[in-house]
């Protein structure tokens, strides 16, 4: 199954499928309704059995279906049909699927990600949000092994983690590309650009994503991921600057060993890997050509200039439901951003601010998650409307 079908995991992995059909089906697919002709013209090509959006009616989502299907000459092809907030969860918690491909984007991924572990699907992991958000909710709701990482990130410390045991385990080292503001001062990034911001120099990702990794944000998540993924103390999870995008993330082990995965930038492969795991799918991406010289350069996150790793160390510290609030702020900032209303720094500012306000909550439930996140929401557009 393929939740958030349309955007950039979810056509990838249909590439990913097709490229290997004696060992990939999509049995359903979900997308959140934007982009109709692509969801129907996917449903078509891979005949999913079931297929969801979430916003839209099932008789709009029928028209298309039926379109596509009459424009491949497929008429006889009628498959189930859901649409609403919910669709995602209930296409998740479909019976006939071995793996669950959850790619959807922000911390509405968090039902979807509980429904396919309660049905019992491995759930291959590209939507960090719902992890994070849920935190030990969604760790409960896992037998070990269920989850299986997608992004290139954690997919690289699961490879890299299989050279030793746990108790070896030293450190994780997390890389990142720094982004299109990497050597920037404070001063210069008051003056750049959504457009600036959205001109990642290695991955081609959507709006949220691609500002959150211009913020740093988006590896912040990342390190919670990781220390949820692999029970290794946020202490232990450190970030390096990598530009070159080629080596994924490290593991350092306690005998002075750094195990690195490398490959070209190109997500097919954790996306192969989390779809076969702990198989490999052959000529999933291309390799590295070490015939040609090349070189790879490492250097310190700037934590003055871009503090969203520090301050997502802290939220996650500071109460179980921290980081679903975290999350929840820089959406809404992130938004604001893009409209303008706000400078680039105060995306992060916004944040810090709101967990600033944040007190706490006791038991962790879904209900806790999204009422924190809600009062994360209405903190952070009371905020930005004064700013």
């Amino acid at each position: 199954m393929l939740l958030g079908s349309t955007g950039s995991i979810g056509t990838q992995a249909i590439d990913v499928v097709d490229a290997a059909p004696e060992r990939f089906e999509v049995t359903a697919l979900a997308a959140g309704g934007g982009q109709l002709d692509l969801v129907a013209r996917q449903a078509v090509h891979t005949r999913a059995q079931a297929v969801g959006i979430a916003s839209g009616t099932v008789e709009e989502l029928s028209t298309a279906v039926k379109g596509g299907a009459a424009e491949a000459g497929l008429s006889g092809y009628a498959p189930e049909l859901f649409a609403g907030p919910d669709a995602a969860a209930r296409i998740a918690a479909w019976a006939d699927a071995d793996v669950v491909l959850n790619g959807i984007t922000g911390s509405i991924g968090l039902a979807p990600t509980l429904a396919a572990l309660e049905a019992g699907h491995v759930l291959a992991l590209a939507n960090k949000e719902s992890l994070i958000a849920g935190g030990a909710l969604v760790k409960a709701a896992a037998r070990p092994g269920q989850i299986v990482p997608v992004d290139s990130e954690h997919s690289a410390l699961a490879q890299a983690l299989r050279a030793g045991s746990a108790a070896e385990v030293d450190r994780l080292i997390v890389t990142a590309s720094g982004g299109p503001f990497r050597g920037y001062t404070r001063g210069q990034l008051d003056r750049v650009t959504p457009a600036q911001a959205l001109a990642h120099p290695t991955w081609d990702m959507g709006r949220m994503v691609t500002t959150n990794s211009a913020t740093m944000v988006n590896k912040a998540l990342e390190v919670i991921e990781a220390h949820l993924l692999f029970d290794v103390p946020l202490e232990r999870i450190d970030v390096v600057v990598h530009p070159q995008s080629v080596v994924h993330s490290m593991v350092q082990f306690t005998d002075g060993s750094t195990i690195a995965q490398a490959s070209p930038p190109d997500m097919r492969l954790p996306i192969a890997l989390g779809l076969g795991w702990p198989d490999r799918v052959p000529g999933a991406a291309a390799a590295c050509d070490w015939t040609k010289a090349t070189s790879w350069t490492f250097e310190p996150l700037d934590e003055e200039v871009f503090p969203a790793v520090r301050l997502a160390k802290e939220a996650s510290a500071s109460s179980a439901t921290g980081m679903a609030v975290y999350n929840a702020a820089n959406e809404e900032a992130v938004h604001a951003f893009h409209e303008g209303r706000i400078g680039f720094p105060a995306i992060v500012d916004t944040v810090a601010a709101v967990l600033e306000q944040h007190t706490g909550s006791g038991e962790l439930t879904v209900e806790s998650v999204l009422a924190a996140e809600r009062w994360a929401r209405n903190a952070a557009q009371e905020r930005l409307g004064m700013l």
